[in-house]
């Protein structure tokens, strides 16, 4: 095999916040189980070791969720004794976790530390955006927590980056939402946009609409070049993208590269899936303990995923920003499940985007050359 990519969901779809725009709680709704059971240290157990007899250069952890660290202290203690025990061929090991934040405190913060995790906070820019759009079970706002969340892990030399939803209220306030994560010590920061469920409309006041998102990409991009030309520069991770594609470097974003890889979503029962935004019964691949991942990866579940993301729209191809854009995530492109790939939702957004930034990305990727 070659260096494996995980994202591990050991407590399934649970979550002890309820933002307002989850996605997951729709992809849980249309499966067959829509809610999984946590991750058992036996299935862990198989699933660490299973790794190890397989990979080979290097693997990567990723914990998300639902919230991971509902899975508790114990579990994530457990799965660094277990890294330890069958890494036999000293494979380097990459942990992350993604994580809203609301549980961190000194124990977690010394276990992350101990695993060397590399920890995305999902942070919405403002407190007055963030609490409307991510209260806890109570309805009650969670920025405070977050942020007390960020120094505990800063005081154990955590390493933390900003993951932030793309919502039509974070969209309508680009430039205060980038400045606020700047501030708040965020030097890179992923902007991912906000998924409605397959099927569904965008009739919901925080669905993200393309003239909005257009903006949202201007404004934060002025910013992320201004502070580049400043000398003073922060990453975020698709504008990273776009310079790199300019330089001649593959997207390391597996949504910006225009058609989807096999890596490994694992669900709390073991079952495994293609991609977190698939974790559809579709597209199971097999069992952790059952199927080898050679086997899953070389199953008919997975090439017919992958073969599902081959057919770009026409209009897409001859785009002349189709090199640069390559069509965006198919999550955006697909709306119906198994459907049929049509033009990106944000197609608009983008040429509008490019358009305005293309000649500042050119100069920033020749700068780095």
């Amino acid at each position: 095999m070659p260096p494996m990519t995980l994202l591990i969901k050991p407590a399934s779809g649970l979550c002890n916040m309820r933002c307002r725009y989850c996605f997951y709680a729709d992809v849980m709704a249309k499966s067959r189980v829509p809610h999984r059971e946590t991750m058992s240290d036996e299935t862990l157990e198989t699933l660490v070791s299973s790794v190890f007899r397989e990979a080979d250069g290097e693997v990567t952890f990723a914990f998300q969720g639902g919230e991971p660290t509902l899975r508790g202290k114990d579990f994530f203690s457990g799965y660094l004794k277990l890294v330890r025990k069958y890494n036999e061929k000293g494979i380097k090991v990459n942990n992350t976790l993604q994580t809203n934040g609301y549980l961190i405190d000194e124990e977690w913060a010394h276990i992350l530390s101990e695993g060397k995790f590399l920890v995305g906070l999902s942070v919405d820019g403002t407190k007055t955006i963030h609490d409307k759009l991510r209260p806890d079970r109570e309805g009650k706002g969670t920025f405070d927590r977050v942020m007390k969340a960020a120094e505990t892990l800063k005081k154990h030399d955590v390493d933390i980056n900003a993951l932030c939803v793309v919502s039509n209220v974070v969209a309508k306030n680009g430039t205060k939402v980038i400045n606020s994560l700047i501030n708040l010590g965020f030097d890179y920061i992923q902007f991912i946009p906000c998924l409605d469920g397959f099927g569904e409309k965008k009739n919901r006041d925080f669905s993200l609409e393309p003239q909005f998102y257009a903006r949202f990409l201007k404004e934060t991009f002025d910013v992320y070049y201004d502070r580049f030309m400043r000398g003073k520069p922060v990453s975020v991770r698709a504008f990273d993208n776009y310079v790199g594609i300019l330089m001649g470097y593959p997207p390391e974003s597996c949504g910006m590269s225009g058609v989807c890889a096999c890596y490994f979503t694992v669900e709390g029962d073991g079952s495994v899936y293609p991609c977190d935004f698939y974790v559809i019964d579709r597209y199971v691949l097999g069992k952790t303990g059952e199927n080898t991942f050679a086997e899953m990866a070389a199953s008919s579940a997975a090439k017919t995923f992958v073969a599902e993301s081959l057919s770009p729209d026409p209009e897409c191809i001859a785009c002349k920003w189709c090199a640069l854009c390559r069509g965006g995530c198919r999550r955006n492109r697909q709306t119906e499940i198994g459907g049929p790939l049509k033009l990106n939702e944000y197609c608009s957004a983008y040429k509008e985007f490019f358009a305005y930034a293309y000649e500042r990305l050119l100069y920033m990727a020749k700068s780095a050359s």
